[in-house]
């Protein structure tokens, strides 16, 4: 091109010089007229038609690819072939026209490759295994790597070297490149345990209580996990730590369907004694326990006759307790209690006595596992046995409050 501008100058009659420099300056404009031509009409052309076919079929991985520009930056190769050809027009310069462009084409073919990766991650998280086996980590670590790659190859075109050259060097720097690359060699490690161990998935509630996370999984990278906590802040843990440290995921319980109460009340020891007559009279009228103190009176009076005990005599016959009969009122209570999970455990069980008294303790299981039902139902239950226990002649204990001091005087 330069030289048909340049026979033409001179056949014209102009000097040869200002002919040279007019030429070369014409051959540069019009170089990067065709660039931004070819640039233009594959932009709004090509791309459009490319477009249009891909948001008329059913297919949804090419819509995203196009979100991802990954068209976009394939356009800017045009201009950058059409440059890299026109190089041999100017002798002088062909060298440094050549390298420019390529240097053009692989930052961009690199970005391209981002948003091809960027795609591949959005499409992989459409699908359900997403959710149990994130690769976001892995995505970061293949962009890292692409671009060290991209990087190696830019210096070696600019310095106009070999890549094998550049490559002979890093395993000198190795060691500073591992110390550069530490944590992100180890969150790749810790990703790719995560996922292939399902210790983790978005939207797990995990507890981690010396980074101060207790809340949801809202991001897995390559080095950080980033948890939303109940109070709404956000707090970052390292991703290696997952599995290098011990940390609580409740993902189980809230997939099993019942969240567990475990929970005691303390019983005041001194409040503890046989049942009377009156006693099991008035423990009768209970809907809970009238077909349980039949039974056990009537087996309780067969064993008194069976081996001749008074039953009179509270030391020497089997007789009821007030602590065992509300024990018992517990068990039918959470037994029928519509909250409560059936298809697990529950149970009122004694623990070993305290210097507080005698715990007994609700094992069972809410079957709605959100956290606000869960605490309502365990509110509620233990609201119920707290007012149903002078019923039974009980007491809950209590350390002596100001209340108490007072009306005993002191």
């Amino acid at each position: 091109m330069v030289q048909l501008l340049l026979k033409w100058l001179l056949n014209s009659g102009m000097d040869p010089s200002p002919a040279g420099i007019i030429a070369n300056i014409t051959a540069i404009f019009l170089v990067l007229l065709i660039c931004l031509a070819a640039f233009f009409i594959t932009i709004k052309v090509f791309l459009r038609i490319i477009s249009y076919y891909i948001h008329r079929n059913r297919i949804k991985w090419d819509d995203i690819i196009l979100d991802r520009k990954v068209f976009h930056y394939l356009a800017h190769f045009v201009p950058a072939v059409i440059i890299y050809l026109s190089a041999p027009d100017f002798p002088d310069y062909a060298s440094i026209i050549e390298r420019v462009a390529i240097v053009y084409m692989t930052v961009f073919g690199f970005i391209t490759i981002h948003a091809l990766l960027n795609a591949a991650e959005d499409i992989y998280n459409t699908f359900n295994v997403s959710k149990f086996r994130p690769i976001r980590s892995i995505i970061q670590a293949l962009k890292i790597f692409f671009w060290i790659i991209g990087g190696i190859l830019i210096i070696a075109v600019i310095i106009n070297r070999s890549p094998l050259l550049l490559l002979s060097g890093i395993g000198v720097m190795s060691a500073v490149i591992l110390l550069i690359f530490r944590d992100s060699l180890l969150g790749l490690v810790a990703g790719i345990q995560i996922a292939t161990n399902d210790m983790v998935r978005l939207g797990d509630w995990i507890e981690m209580p010396k980074y101060g996370a207790d809340g949801d999984v809202v991001d897995i990278s390559l080095n950080t996990v980033k948890v939303k906590n109940f109070d709404n802040t956000i707090t970052t843990v390292p991703t290696y730590a997952l599995i290098s440290e011990s940390f609580k995921n409740w993902r189980n319980m809230l997939e099993s369907g019942g969240r567990r109460i475990k929970r005691s009340i303390f019983i005041d020891s001194s409040s503890i004694r046989f049942c009377t007559d009156d006693m099991l009279e008035k423990f009768k009228k209970f809907q809970y326990l009238t077909a349980y103190i039949e039974n056990k009176e009537h087996v309780l009076a067969e064993h008194n006759l069976k081996h001749g005990i008074d039953d009179k005599q509270s030391v020497n016959s089997r007789r009821l307790t007030n602590i065992g009969t509300f024990r018992a009122y517990l068990h039918f209570y959470l037994q029928n209690h519509p909250e409560i999970n059936t298809t697990m455990v529950r149970m009122a069980r004694q623990l070993p006595i305290t210097e507080h008294g005698i715990p007994i303790e609700i094992y069972a299981f809410t079957k709605d596992t959100t956290w606000e039902t869960y605490e309502a139902v365990q509110a509620d239950i233990f609201d119920h046995i707290m007012a149903i226990v002078p019923e039974f002649d009980l007491r809950i204990y209590q350390s002596p409050t100001g209340y108490d001091l007072r009306h005993m005087g002191l």
